[in-house]
């Protein structure tokens, strides 16, 4: 079939593309960067259509001759108003597709709970599922938390259970709600091509509470938990809570937040009945297997973004905070990697030289190495070398070097630095790694961030600056 998918670069349409691919399926996209595609090992398999899902032409461009297509988008982090911008978009959608004689959407929404009024978000979601199925034969899925390596529901259990071993939360974290394993998601989103249309379907786990989805995670880990819901926490103080504490911005905390003050169970005998080979995995299971993929770095995709065209990026994800900054220059990557490979020793680290001596003498107070071991050699590194209280981890002359802290910390850190080439020149890819260790190691991350941040952005430019010296000296 030759099949649409929207959202393809979002968490759960990055993963189902290759699975598409794999059955034999001819796959478009539809995205409106198309670099946001380079590093897929599938991106020079699809079929590229860059475009708006509010702009018709584009969207009429995406559906030509178009069999089934997938619908995996929102605008949550996108818009302000993203109510409005996704029913602008699902009507632009469905009334082009129906023109266009598409047979099929899939749709992947969210549950509803039996009582209450629904969250703003969850509205949103079951309006765009009414709109494609008004217009067009449509499968709607409507599920809970997706739990998998990198999704959003996932990696905020993780943090908040990880960083706090003793949690005030609101009561209705005892609601109940149905999680449900990236794995059965993209199951059921394969296996609807062969059912054809069916409605709405929900679909998920067995339920349990948010307060049990912390303790399990916490069991899973061998952690030592205490939480204690109280009667008072307003979700928009909760929201703000879970933005301090996880990687997940408020804006998108706040409808994960408000998505669990009512139960959230799914009522699964349908597709049971419809999809029997799908047995879904339990919470549990869900959780080993998404701390396995992510031990062995086999995580496909992330709910937040990778760094597309900015010059400075901070990340917080599965545990590891990365601070990457970006510096275009007119020296060539040897020159750059020169420069980098030169750091530390007798030659310092070109800017805050008292800084990096200050903290080398609060190290060695606290049983640290210190910057006392200098260098092995002043311009060759090779792996295993010390730099300071650095060593050398990885080095591929004339792109990458990364260094590993071996300072008192508390938690891990790695400096990496790539020289890449450009059109009339280089480009500068430092990268600051750290791995809290606790709720300790978070908060001394954020304590020192403020001066962290200045002496690394110091660091970028003097390497550029440096390299641009030396390319501009004349060769006699």
């Amino acid at each position: 079939m030759t099949l649409l998918v929207t959202g393809a670069t979002g968490y759960v349409g990055g993963r189902l593309v290759p699975r598409l691919l794999e059955r034999g399926h001819r796959v478009r996209v539809l995205v409106r960067n198309p670099l946001r595609l380079q590093g897929r090992p599938w991106a020079e398999q699809v079929e590229v259509v860059q475009g708006d899902l509010a702009n018709p032409e584009d969207v009429r461009r995406a559906l030509l001759g178009v069999d089934a297509g997938y619908y995996l988008v929102h605008a949550m982090l996108s818009e302000t108003d993203f109510a409005q911008a996704e029913e602008t978009q699902a009507l632009t959608f469905a009334r082009l597709a129906k023109e266009l004689g598409v047979g099929h959407v899939v749709y992947l929404g969210g549950l509803l709970p039996p009582t209450g009024t629904p969250s703003h978000h969850l509205q949103s979601r079951a309006r765009v599922g009414e709109i494609l199925r008004a217009h067009l034969p449509t499968t709607e899925f409507r599920a809970g938390p997706i739990v998998g390596s990198g999704s959003a529901s996932f990696e905020m259990v993780r943090y908040l259970t990880e960083r706090l071993p003793v949690m005030v939360a609101p009561r209705w974290i005892l609601n109940p709600v149905s999680p449900i394993a990236i794995r059965d998601v993209l199951s059921y989103l394969l296996l609807a091509l062969e059912r054809g249309p069916q409605g709405v379907v929900e679909v998920g786990a067995p339920a349990l509470s948010f307060k049990g989805m912390m303790e399990t995670y916490a069991e899973v880990r061998g952690l030592k938990r205490l939480i204690l819901p109280v009667p008072v926490l307003a979700p928009k103080l909760a929201a703000l809570w879970v933005g301090l504490v996880t990687p997940i911005p408020n804006r998108l905390a706040l409808p994960l937040v408000e998505g669990i003050l009512h139960p959230l169970v799914a009522d699964t005998r349908k597709a049971q009945e419809i999809f029997p080979e799908v047995k879904p995995l339990s919470y549990r299971e869900a959780v080993q297997l998404a701390l396995r993929r992510t031990a062995l770095g086999e995580v496909e995709t992330r709910w937040s973004g990778a760094l597309h065209g900015k010059e400075h990026l901070l990340e917080d994800r599965e545990g590891l905070i990365r601070e990457v900054r970006v510096l275009t220059t007119k020296a060539s990557p040897e020159l750059l990697f020169r420069v980098f490979t030169g750091l530390g020793g007798e030659r310092g680290w070109l800017v805050w030289n008292w800084a990096w001596h200050l903290r080398g003498a609060v190290d060695r107070l606290l049983g640290g190495p210190g910057l006392r071991r200098g260098r092995r050699h002043p311009q060759v590194l090779l792996p295993g070398d010390a730099v300071d209280f650095w060593r050398v981890e990885a080095v591929e002359p004339p792109r990458l070097l990364r260094l590993r802290a071996e300072m008192r910390l508390p938690g891990r850190a790695w400096l990496e630095w790539q020289a890449l080439g450009e059109r009339n020149g280089g480009r500068l890819v430092q990268t600051a790694y750290f791995e809290p260790h606790g709720l300790t190691g978070f908060l001394y991350w954020w304590a020192l961030y403020p001066i962290h941040a200045r002496i690394f952005s110091d660091l970028a430019r003097a390497i550029v600056h440096e390299a641009e010296t030396v390319s501009a000296k004349p060769p006699w």
